[in-house]
């Protein structure tokens, strides 16, 4: 059993991470300062520094978990018996799925201190699990098309599909639906988008 101190510091850590994903989703993580997030979070601004060296470090533990998810959901798809085209349908609408259920975060997920998608090897954590789901995707595109893994063309494709996922994203991410509303309503027009996407690149080769 945790002591009183060791309770009260591991409350005081999730204080710090609450008011950290409070200010980066209502002022963006750039307009953010360490001394700010102190205050929402009722701690002194040398004492945030006890838990977390810097906002990177907060971006790290707030984002890294629910990318590790969407990863293991993503792995779970892969593994299935289903055609390829299917695996890639799962995939995308699970994909659209997490983002809307994360809105408020969603920037700070997937673009804040981003790199290239294909950087084999980014500094940090949080980046190597992005480019880990755009390889999760660019696999299970692959796996549709006449393409050898390292062809760049299944780059490109996976770039343009990769770009139209964050565009439906982006459309309803100030929407007053429901995310349960959102899907019942367009996932038919969601995987319409898939197959004509897939159907041009196929075309294409």
């Amino acid at each position: 059993m945790a002591t009183k101190q060791e309770q009260r510091s591991e409350d005081t850590k999730k204080s710090i991470l609450s008011a950290a994903g409070e200010l980066f989703a209502s002022k963006g993580y750039d307009s953010v300062t360490m001394r700010e997030i102190a205050k929402e979070a009722g701690c002194s601004h040398t004492t945030i520094y006890i838990y977390f060296k810097d906002k990177e470090a907060l971006l790290q533990q707030l984002a890294l978990p629910p990318l590790q998810a969407l990863r293991s959901q993503m792995d779970a798809f892969s593994i299935q018996s289903d055609k390829p085209e299917k695996i890639l349908e799962n995939i995308s609408l699970t994909f659209i799925a997490f983002c809307l259920n994360n809105r408020n975060m969603y920037d700070l997920f997937f673009s804040v201190k981003s790199v290239r998608v294909d950087e084999k090897a980014p500094a940090l954590e949080i980046n190597q699990a992005r480019n880990e789901l755009f390889g999760k995707l660019t696999d299970a595109l692959q796996a549709c098309l006449p393409l050898e893994p390292n062809d760049d063309r299944l780059l490109t494709y996976t770039r343009i599909y990769f770009f139209t996922l964050h565009g439906i994203v982006s459309t309803y991410t100030h929407s007053e639906e429901t995310v349960e509303q959102l899907l019942e309503r367009l996932t038919s027009t969601f995987r319409t988008a898939f197959e004509v996407l897939l159907s041009g690149f196929r075309q294409r080769e």
